[in-house]
């Protein structure tokens, strides 16, 4: 009830003042004087959301854009790291264009990852500064090696990326090593000491800096002394993240990892578990999967495919490719169609999302996996 007061209250703000707040990962991005066609056209997406027809009213208010899926690192249950199958790459930038160009005047923000390390690619800061001259909000997360080069800090704080993500889950090489695998902790944390520094002396607001930290089994003795930790860094805001133990098996191809939810990588603590479990050790089912990407979000690969979601990082659920189709023919298409009328009725052959994490409780990454948000420097985003 109280979701639903606050969406009406939202609505109603958005339609006379022509200003509005979208929260991502807790914390919230505020926009004003929006223009009437992209402020219809959000209205028109979360109508679509709630009611959930074959063909959404709107076009996708939230872009999640792979750079490219090579990365530096090898953590261990991304996967990246073995369990993905597709050729890697980078982004062709005239493909990237040719997305913004399309739909970029509904866009409010994009995810500039998926799988992969963004910055990896010659021209992510490029890619991001054509974003932000469409007047859209950017969020990037990356494990911050590259960035204890001072020459990107100053690319990341020029080209108007509003929030950067640093991925940094143990504070001691020992704790850091045993899940981002070849990772070095003094070089990412050097990473964010050159952003933030960086930062200051070009007098900029942003990026705002998030402190990210996966809670797992073999870190969560840390978690009391974050705060101290990551206010000595100077970073914004620092947010704990629930694990997700079947991210590296989507499609279950493993049985038991998603019926019962397990891994060795799972905190001791069931704060930090991002499942709630039943009496009997299950976690416990949501009468329909609350994911709201079919309506309002697509992911889009290096390669130009466009997929329901992150988690479909094998491309098995492919809705289109833009090197064929332009978006608008994709999105309302009969791939997108067949998807969204298989969630509709909540049918349990369709695994990939019956399945899926936001099928049970605790599991929606937009509401309940990251906890405990402490900011610092700022309140909100920039």
């Amino acid at each position: 009830m109280k979701r639903t007061i606050k969406k009406i209250t939202a609505a109603a703000d958005a339609l006379i003042r022509r200003r509005l707040t979208i929260e991502c990962d807790t914390l919230p991005y505020r926009f004003q004087d929006i223009k009437a066609k992209k402020l219809l056209n959000w209205l028109q997406v979360e109508a679509s959301t709630r009611l959930r027809p074959l063909a959404p009213w709107g076009f996708p208010t939230h872009l999640q854009i792979e750079p490219t899926n090579t990365c530096n690192l090898r953590c261990k249950l991304c996967p990246v790291s073995g369990e993905m199958h597709r050729p890697s790459g980078f982004m062709d930038t005239s493909l990237y264009r040719r997305l913004l160009d399309e739909i970029g005047e509904y866009v409010f923000l994009v995810l500039f990852w998926d799988w992969g390390e963004p910055f990896m690619h010659p021209s992510a800061f490029d890619m991001i500064a054509l974003a932000h001259e469409k007047g859209i909000r950017v969020a990037s997360s990356t494990n911050g090696h590259l960035f204890a080069d001072p020459r990107r800090a100053d690319e990341a704080i020029r080209c108007g990326l509003d929030t950067l993500i640093f991925a940094v889950d143990g504070i001691t090489q020992e704790t850091y090593e045993q899940y981002r695998h070849r990772g070095d902790l003094q070089k990412t944390l050097q990473g964010i000491r050159t952003i933030v520094e960086r930062r200051k002396e070009l007098k900029s607001a942003t990026p705002l800096v998030n402190f990210r930290f996966i809670v797992m089994r073999h870190n969560e003795h840390e978690v009391e002394m974050l705060p101290s930790f990551a206010r000595e860094l100077g970073v914004d805001v620092l947010t704990l993240k629930t694990l997700n133990p079947s991210s590296d098996n989507t499609y279950g191809d493993r049985a038991n990892a998603i019926e019962k939810k397990e891994s060795p990588f799972l905190p001791q603590n069931p704060l930090y578990r991002r499942f709630v479990y039943n009496e009997r050790g299950e976690p416990v089912r949501l009468k329909r999967n609350a994911c709201r990407n079919l309506h309002n979000a697509a992911t889009v690969h290096w390669n130009g495919t466009v997929c329901p979601c992150t988690y479909d990082y094998d491309e098995r659920f492919v809705m289109g490719n833009l090197n064929n189709s332009p978006f608008r023919e994709i999105w309302r298409g009969p791939a997108y169609r067949a998807l969204r009328g298989k969630m509709r009725r909540n049918d349990p052959k369709n695994y990939f999302c019956y399945q899926c994490s936001y099928s049970f409780k605790g599991g929606s990454c937009i509401d309940e996996t990251v906890r405990l948000p402490v900011f610092f420097n700022s309140s909100e985003a920039s």
